[in-house]
């Protein structure tokens, strides 16, 4: 111990300090601080805004079971389906900002507010980015018996027939529907839009002979293309897949800036506390670069992206707009 005597503080410095404090509470500061400093304490919701059994459901409950492990509380998923995925994520955007309700999303997240004439949030300022999960490019489908072996071949069939061909996709605004459409207008030809309500369905559209043509997402076209039953004709994403090496990518094919991916991202409601966003940030990137899990979703059609909010962020930049255009100069009219 010290020779100095414990020294009482003042009744004033004791005011002075509490209105110190009490004054950062009503900025919401110590507010922040303690929210962050505790969290999580008590169940966390995953909202997805998707029914269950797709690959957006199928991430969430990866990324849930983890951070129920690594952070000691209860992360359950909830499907809010509806209105193209607005109903979920819209529910997510009117919540409070404390980390304890979430989304995972697909790319429907960048569409949406374009496709759709009052689209139940903003992109921009309703959300806060927590981590862009993984991705997975789109595939063009044929049927075999068609005959057809390139999208040269496909391009020439749809030209020479009267009406164009039928193609099915996931359904109005899904990105696969959009690569389509961006073909059209890229190659100039017809072709008729069957939407499904999802890309299971549509998958199953295509193996019934009700279309002959169809683009999906890779991963539930995957095992039907390794089978034989559907041909895959090319691919949208940056590259090829690691299995399927005779599948070419649009850009091989000499379609420059052709890409369109299905995306799932994280995210929270805006002016969720730093920290939380941190804390989610790291704890689901570490997941998703654990080898199993990596090798699961490459397995099925996806590749791990694990980036930061940062990089969700430029996702959300960079997509936005460039549907808004697809959109336009496709016709397609506000649902």
């Amino acid at each position: 111990m010290s020779g100095k005597p414990y020294a009482r503080p003042s009744r004033r410095s004791v005011l002075r300090g509490a209105a110190t404090v009490m004054g950062a509470t009503a900025l919401g500061l110590d507010g922040d601080l303690v929210r962050a400093e505790t969290y999580p304490s008590r169940t966390v919701r995953i909202i997805v805004p998707f029914a269950p059994a797709g690959p957006t459901d199928a991430m969430a409950r990866i990324v849930s079971a983890h951070l129920g492990e690594t952070l000691g509380v209860s992360f359950l998923v909830e499907n809010k389906a509806g209105a193209g995925g607005n109903i979920g994520i819209g529910e997510v955007a009117r919540a409070a900002p404390d980390g304890y309700t979430l989304l995972i999303t697909s790319s429907a997240f960048v569409v949406n507010p374009v496709l759709y004439a009052q689209a139940s949030y903003e992109p921009f300022k309703d959300f806060e980015p927590v981590c862009e999960l993984a991705t997975s490019s789109n595939v063009i489908l044929v049927r075999p018996e068609l005959g057809i072996n390139s999208v040269a071949e496909l391009l020439a069939r749809a030209k020479a027939e009267r009406d164009g061909l039928n193609y099915a996709s996931a359904g109005v605004g899904t990105t696969p529907h959009l690569a389509a459409e961006l073909l059209k207008i890229t190659a100039g030809i017809q072709m008729t839009h069957v939407p499904y309500s999802g890309g299971g369905p549509a998958i199953q559209a295509i193996l019934g002979g009700m279309v002959p043509v169809a683009f999906t997402a890779l991963p539930p076209a995957h095992p039907h293309i390794k089978q034989g039953t559907v041909k895959a004709l090319a691919l949208t994403g940056t590259s090829r897949w690691f299995d399927l090496p005779d599948v070419p990518t649009m850009i091989e094919l000499g379609f420059k800036d052709f890409i369109s991916d299905t995306f799932q991202g994280f995210l929270a409601p805006a002016r969720t506390p730093a920290a939380i966003i941190e804390l989610l940030s790291t704890k689901a990137i570490a997941v998703l670069k654990t080898p199993k899990v990596a090798e699961q979703l490459r397995n099925s059609g996806s590749e791990v992206i694990a980036s930061g909010p940062d990089g969700m962020r430029r996702r959300i930049a960079d997509e936005v707009p460039k549907w808004r255009e697809v959109i336009a100069k496709a016709g397609i009219k506000p649902i």
